[in-house]
């Protein structure tokens, strides 16, 4: 939205401007606009209509890479031959670059391209690794002698170069688009229309909630494809799954808002603290009004609804100090000298937000081990069913019917319930929510202890230690463990994407929001980097250390109560964080309504 854009505050008009009343009424009051660039019309764009296409396209990408996160360990094992310690330490690498990525692809939407046309880029690169990876699958089966591949070239070889090319193109391409996608699905709800806005926290459940339904299906179906008819097909199906996405993506191009890109985040974050730098020595004014800020209704940052200034962090007040000669170049102000309080307060936000992501990281590196050590602990258990056989990595389905069960558990009874208590629309706030969900990690990893102490036992006493073999112990006793991970889901991740949706800057949507699947990524890296240190600290002298090649003559189930400690001491810090978090202001909104010729 340019500089010369008329903005007036919605609803509050000024009576008898009935006309200018009307046109307000008629278009959003966010600043969104239509594809061709007009003001965005509150009846024939946005809303359910328009979000569920983005619900659709998050369906059908998570359900490709959530076939292949769910078996991943196996397929590094039994496929490429890895150790288990290393299969666990990639599976959890792979997951944290698939999380790191939407840093990239936030960076990129909101300074530049905008979310929509970054999550096309980051879709169609995650194609390009899907097809990489049915490659590889199919590379054992083409290759029938020296004829059909160099003398000098490997098989084993370039299938496992190939394949994490592949596992990676897919995790960029994946995590790029994630966050563009699921904040361009909030953005087609209103936040200066009350009942749009109570639509929009439902968004985040009910995307959630198909979310798993995607992850169900990869965990029984594509993991049984994978196992009984090749990660050929396995591959080549979750390739379609993400092309037939991003098909029903572009679909909705008509009826979707659009959020103009307000530039580089990072230079407007350092231009604060430069500009802060520069005046440490001089003195704020004690009256904040003082600070500077651009007159009228407008946002400097394009896109962008101004922020009220709040106590705390002064020293970056000082990047809005006005000083005599800057009055007197007003229209040229240099902005790595001097900011607005709009932009001050955009930095204040995401340093606020610092501690509750810190704190937040333990529950992801729970949820890891759904995808490795509780994989390998299912593996060394009865597996059958009556006559039925169930994958280890299927097992994790219990998660999911966890989350399809909770969610409308929370949506239908948990809220209105507690509204009762409250007097918020929303029940409880996202920090609450979020340290329900820690306590929900410290239980599932009480769990696993638990049964892996007694499958250590079972196999003592069937004097299988010495045999790498599964202990007569069903894996119905995970049950428990991962149904608390699924709990712990419904009220830690949702809260977490709610959180860090609403306290971000509008300009900052989707990268606030990339911060809460980097938080995923660095409970990944730090899974990896803690199950790499057990092998180092309690294997030697004899011993096979706590997670050796053979489960049954190590003691896996210390190391969840190891896990069990840290969370929660992390929930205690966690608590002491968000007790003293102090939440955004925002001071109007507004709409544009220039060349609203539509």
């Amino acid at each position: 939205m340019d500089s010369k854009g008329q903005f007036i505050k919605s609803p509050l008009l000024e009576e008898g401007n009935s006309s200018q009343e009307n046109t307000t009424m008629e278009y959003t009051g966010d600043g969104s606009v239509c594809i061709r660039g007009y003001p965005a019309s509150k009846e024939h764009t946005g809303k359910w209509k328009a979000s569920s296409l983005t619900i659709v396209c998050s369906f059908c990408t998570y359900l490709a890479v959530s076939s292949i996160t769910k078996n991943l360990v196996s397929y590094l094992t039994k496929v490429l031959h890895e150790t288990n310690v290393a299969a666990a330490r990639n599976v959890s690498t792979w997951q944290g670059t698939s999380y790191l990525a939407p840093l990239l692809g936030a960076f990129i939407a909101d300074s530049y391209l905008g979310k929509y046309w970054t999550a096309l880029i980051f879709c169609t690169i995650s194609i390009i690794g899907m097809l990489m990876l049915v490659l590889s699958a199919i590379l054992p089966l083409i290759y029938t002698g020296s004829h059909v591949l160099p003398d000098r070239m490997d098989t084993v070889s370039c299938q496992y170069i190939i394949s994490f090319f592949g596992l990676y193109m897919v995790a960029i391409g994946h995590g790029g688009q994630n966050p563009c996608v699921t904040s361009f699905g909030a953005d087609q709800f209103d936040d200066s229309d009350e009942e749009e806005r109570t639509k929009k926290s439902s968004f985040f459940n009910w995307s959630y909630f198909i979310l798993n339904v995607g992850s169900l299906i990869s965990a029984t179906v594509m993991v049984w494809i994978q196992d009984h008819e090749g990660w050929t097909w396995g591959f080549a199906i979750s390739a379609l799954f993400v092309a037939f996405g991003m098909g029903s993506f572009l679909l909705g191009s008509t009826v979707y808002r659009f959020q103009k890109p307000g530039g580089s985040p990072v230079a407007r974050v350092c231009q604060v603290i430069v500009a802060a730098t520069r005046n440490f020595n001089k003195d704020l004014p004690c009256d904040s009004s003082l600070l500077n800020e651009i007159s009228g209704q407008l946002s400097a940052i394009e896109g962008s609804r101004k922020l009220e200034h709040t106590t705390g962090l002064e020293f970056f007040d000082k990047a809005a100090i006005v000083m005599s000669s800057d009055c007197e170049s007003a229209g040229l102000l240099n902005t790595w000298r001097i900011c607005t309080v709009t932009q001050v307060e955009e930095l204040k936000i995401l340093i606020r937000m610092l501690p509750i992501w810190a704190t937040m990281i333990l529950f992801p590196t729970v949820m890891a081990q759904m995808f490795s050590t509780f994989i390998e602990q299912g593996m060394v258990m009865d597996k059958h069913i009556g006559s039925l056989e169930i994958p280890a990595a299927s097992f994790q389905s219990v998660d999911v019917v966890a989350v399809l069960v909770l969610v409308p558990v929370y949506e239908r009874i948990l809220v209105p319930l507690s509204r009762k208590f409250t007097g918020s629309a929303k029940g409880i706030t996202p920090l609450q929510r979020m340290g329900t969900g820690l306590f929900f990690a410290t239980l599932s990893m009480v769990s696993a202890a638990l049964v892996e102490n007694v499958r250590l036992q079972v196999a003592r006493y069937r004097g299988l230690v010495d045999q790498n073999v599964a202990v007569p112990m069903s894996i119905l006793w995970q049950g428990p463990q991962y149904f608390l991970i699924g709990a712990g889901e419904v009220f830690s991740v949702i809260g977490l994407n709610e959180f860090f949706y609403e306290e971000s800057p509008d300009a900052m949507r989707s990268l606030c929001l990339s911060f809460s699947l980097a938080n995923i990524a660095a409970g990944s890296y730090l899974s990896s980097f803690i199950v790499s240190l057990v092998p180092a600290f309690t294997a030697g002298g004899g011993s096979p250390g706590w997670i050796p090649d053979n489960l049954n003559e190590g003691h896996l189930d210390r190391f969840f109560w190891l896990m069990a400690v840290l969370c929660f001491l992390n929930l205690l810090a966690f608590v002491f964080c968000a007790m003293r978090y102090k939440c955004k202001k925002v001071s109007c909104i507004f709409v544009d309504v220039e060349n609203s010729n539509i």
